[in-house]
């Protein structure tokens, strides 16, 4: 057999397999054993018993991270970048509705929103303005655009100092 320098002197890298008949030879002879089922099954095992440790500890010691988070409960220190503060506050305002039930804070914020999002979609159908231009020409346009403007800058505001 020739010393493993001489493999590497030929090529850089070059890897050499056994012939399949000296392999069948040595294992055989005990001296070595095929990659598939043995090494593969050996592996599969190994893989499994740390499953099954990392399994039995966290059943032993659960990993306790508190109270379960509630979507719809906002704690008092956490405030939303910029852009959202209207968002925010209409939340916020929802929770004076609750007089009417415990499900109209959660249900109204959401349904609030959607209202605002809608009344904005529908301007360019309610509004008949056709191809005039002028600010004062267009009332509903202007209303609706003035309005949301405003609840926009004032609940960002009322968001930010809260």
């Amino acid at each position: 057999m020739a010393h493993p320098t001489e493999y590497t002197k030929k090529k850089e890298c070059e890897v050499k397999a056994i012939p399949l008949e000296e392999k069948k030879r040595l294992v055989k002879e005990g001296k070595a054993h095929w990659f598939f089922p043995h090494h593969m099954i050996e592996q599969v095992l190994q893989c499994l018993a740390i499953i099954m440790i990392l399994v039995t500890f966290s059943i032993i010691f659960p990993a306790h991270l508190g109270v379960k988070a509630d979507p719809f409960d906002t704690p008092a220190h956490i405030k939303p970048e910029w852009y959202f503060l209207a968002a925010f506050y209409t939340l916020k305002f929802a929770q004076y509705f609750d007089f009417l039930g415990s499900w109209a804070p959660k249900i109204l914020g959401i349904v609030i929103q959607g209202i605002a999002v809608t009344a904005l979609l529908l301007v360019p159908f309610l509004d008949r303005g056709g191809a005039e231009r002028r600010p004062s020409k267009r009332p509903i346009a202007m209303a609706v655009g003035s309005v949301s403007a405003l609840l926009t800058i004032l609940f960002s505001l009322l968001g930010w100092l809260t």
